[in-house]
């Protein structure tokens, strides 16, 4: 838990400095809406839990090719983003644990991807031969099995 309450530090911190440098360097404006004046808690369950379904069938802002793409490829960051740039000022803390999500979310789901011990297991059965027998394998006339294949005419 502990972890968890410093990384929220963390990120909170980079979203200072980096929405300072935007508003400074780029003169990016923010919103100043209250998250909770706009929508309700079953909005914000919804589009934690399904960010796909939610922003496509929602009244949230949509944009060109890559919002699309967005969309797509990384909804939760996308998510964080709009939430970034629409209610920082107000809700800071509401953004920060958008963004948690959305970065625990997309390394979790790449990682159940990647992981050998993922949901997505794919076995495959290799017979041992005489050079690439494990160690203790013993084959011998035993272990095999023949067959034989024709062709029907």
């Amino acid at each position: 838990m502990k972890s968890l309450f410093f990384r929220g530090i963390i990120v909170f911190c980079v979203l200072m400095v980096a929405t300072t440098m935007m508003m400074d360097v780029f003169k990016t404006e923010f919103g100043s809406i209250d998250y909770f004046q706009v929508h309700g808690f079953f909005f914000l369950v919804f589009i934690t839990f399904f960010p796909r379904l939610t922003l496509l069938f929602s009244s949230v802002a949509s944009g060109g090719i890559l919002w699309w793409l967005a969309l797509i490829f990384c909804p939760r960051i996308l998510v964080a983003t709009l939430a970034t740039v629409a209610y920082f000022h107000t809700n800071p803390i509401l953004v920060v644990m958008s963004w948690l999500v959305a970065l625990g979310g997309e390394v979790f789901e790449k990682w159940g991807l990647n992981n050998k011990r993922s949901r997505f297991v794919f076995r495959t059965y290799q017979a041992p031969t005489e050079t690439g027998a494990p160690q203790g394998t013993r084959i011998d006339d035993s272990d095999v099995i023949e067959a034989e294949f024709t062709k029907k005419d």
